[in-house]
């Protein structure tokens, strides 16, 4: 039975490498998928997911606006039976597309799998994250670690000098020049004024305690 999964974490935990690993495994066995991207994170360049460590696949690039359920519903009709989704970057969906990407599981009985982050710098949720922590059928975290060794839960937004940024849009597009990812407790720290930031990022998602 096809599910609608959700894959979570922090920055730089290596969401789009599973994403685009997940889309080989597909791959390999014969089977056809579809990767979403937001048109807004370009960085990659238009329609291009792009991984940290050099992988990259070609992507539908999709606007806020955007019907998803219609954009598969009519890749299928041009290109034939698809066998998943998945969707880089999904904390930038709007509540309706995350509902239009239920539909593609509950009408089409095609599994979607979401990759995004869960808070964005102030700690407070994405309005698509918070929307596929309500509907996705199995929420999955991947994780990363703080430069304390602890899990790393929070991302922190830094300006040009590495300065915690506390104010702001929430949406902001950046790497590892931009944000840090770190623990429930160093976020706190870092917003009280009390904690460092380390711009040392880990390079893998690592298996880290709970």
């Amino acid at each position: 039975m096809a599910k609608l999964y959700f894959y979570y974490s922090a920055m730089n935990a290596g969401k789009t490498t599973t994403l685009l690993q997940s889309a080989y495994n597909y791959h390999e066995r014969g089977m056809r998928t579809v990767i979403l991207t937001p048109k807004l994170d370009d960085r990659a360049g238009q329609g291009v997911v792009a991984s940290r460590i050099g992988l990259k696949a070609r992507a539908l690039a999709f606007a806020g606006s955007d019907d998803l359920l219609q954009i598969i519903r009519d890749d299928i009709a041009a290109r034939g039976r698809l066998d998943c989704v998945l969707v880089d970057e999904a904390q930038f969906l709007s509540k309706a597309q995350v509902w239009q990407i239920s539909d593609v599981v509950d009408q089409l009985g095609i599994p979607v799998l979401a990759y995004g982050l869960r808070t964005d710098f102030r700690g407070e949720l994405f309005e698509g994250s918070r929307h596929l922590l309500a509907l996705a059928d199995n929420l999955v975290e991947i994780k990363t670690i703080c430069h304390t060794g602890k899990k790393a839960t929070m991302v922190v937004r830094v300006d040009e000098h590495g300065r915690a940024v506390k104010d702001g849009p929430q949406v902001e597009i950046g790497g590892n020049e931009r944000y840090v990812s770190v623990s429930r407790a160093e976020f706190k720290k870092i917003m009280a004024g009390e904690g460092n930031i380390d711009l040392q990022q880990p390079q893998l998602p690592l298996d880290s305690p709970d």
